[in-house]
């Protein structure tokens, strides 16, 4: 099948003291380049916000809406990715990739970030057909988790999680990448403006533009991150377990070759039903770290009481 040839910008192309190398990929929602700055020689990455349903380039290079219909969607979309650009930029952690620098240039906005050697985690996936080792569990989703609490203390989610948005840098410390996808955690359900979905990776709620995502939405995918990292491929995508849940339980599937608490964290992790899912990183490491994982009866309960505070349920 041929792939789609990406709306993006010529190698050359200088925008705001830097000058494109390259297009390293991209997807429905942005591009991503290889760039330096012009000034020091800096290597760097850049991420141009171009959610393809809702925006294309014209043939000076300016990113406009669609249609009328699209209109608005797009400018919100755009002025959160603005927003929450420069939030990141003000969060530092050795787990989470720097963004350094953001502005707006041919009718959208771009996000500067630093460039790091090493070795994407699908990529060494791939190489390995999975079966990673629980010392490289061990090893590499505990400082993520640290990343991502800092994140999420800030009111952010990222959710795009997945092996491909992983970095193992030189020495083994893992990074996590691409914030494209990230946006504020919405205090109500509300419209996901350039809704992101990795099948095997994306739980259900991200599936609904109007779902509610949440903590939860990224522990889901940092479940199914680590699973993958066992079985070599991504699990079975969200929307088809809901309708008919085949996937085997992780505690079941690889019993006797990784630990149980392990194993059934993953499984409380990816959980479909967003409300049996841990609801924040200090669940999920604690699960990782001890030998029990909530029953869901009394993950419910307890959810259940939130559910009701945040919905009106009774």
């Amino acid at each position: 099948m041929l792939r789609k040839k990406l709306d993006s910008l010529k190698p050359g192309t200088r925008l705001d003291g830097y000058q494109l190398e390259k297009t390293l990929g991209g997807g429905g929602f942005s591009v991503v380049y290889s760039a330096r700055q012009m000034n020091n020689d800096r290597r760097v990455v850049i991420k141009e916000y171009i959610p393809n349903k809702l925006a294309k380039r014209d043939r000076s290079g300016l990113v406009r809406a669609r249609n009328e219909d699209t209109e608005n969607r797009f400018y919100r979309g755009r002025k959160l990715f603005f927003q929450e650009a420069s939030t990141l930029a003000t969060l530092k952690h050795t787990n989470i990739v720097d963004v350094f620098n953001f502005f707006q240039a041919n009718g959208t906005v771009y996000m500067v970030m630093e460039y790091q050697p090493g070795e994407n985690l699908q990529h060494y996936l791939q190489g390995r057909r999975g079966g990673l080792s629980e010392t490289f569990l061990r090893t590499v989703f505990p400082p993520l988790l640290d990343g991502l609490e800092l994140i999420h203390n800030n009111d952010l989610l990222h959710l795009d999680i997945k092996p491909g948005n992983i970095h193992i840098q030189r020495g083994g410390q893992p990074l996590l990448l691409d914030f494209g996808a990230v946006h504020g955690f919405p205090q109500s359900r509300q419209e996901q403006p350039g809704q992101v979905i990795s099948p095997g990776f994306s739980p259900i709620e991200q599936y609904d533009s109007r779902g509610y995502v949440g903590p939860w939405t990224d522990l889901y995918a940092i479940g199914a991150t680590m699973r993958a990292c066992i079985d070599g491929r991504p699990p079975v995508n969200a929307r088809e377990r809901h309708e008919c849940d085949s996937l085997k339980p992780a505690q079941f599937a690889f019993r006797g070759r990784y630990a149980d608490n392990l194993l059934r964290a993953i499984d409380w992790a990816m959980e479909v039903d967003p409300l049996l899912r841990p609801q924040n990183v200090a669940q999920f490491r604690a699960a990782l770290s001890t030998e029990t994982v909530p029953e869901p009866e009394q993950t419910r309960s307890a959810l259940d009481r939130l559910a009701s505070a945040l919905w009106g349920r009774g």
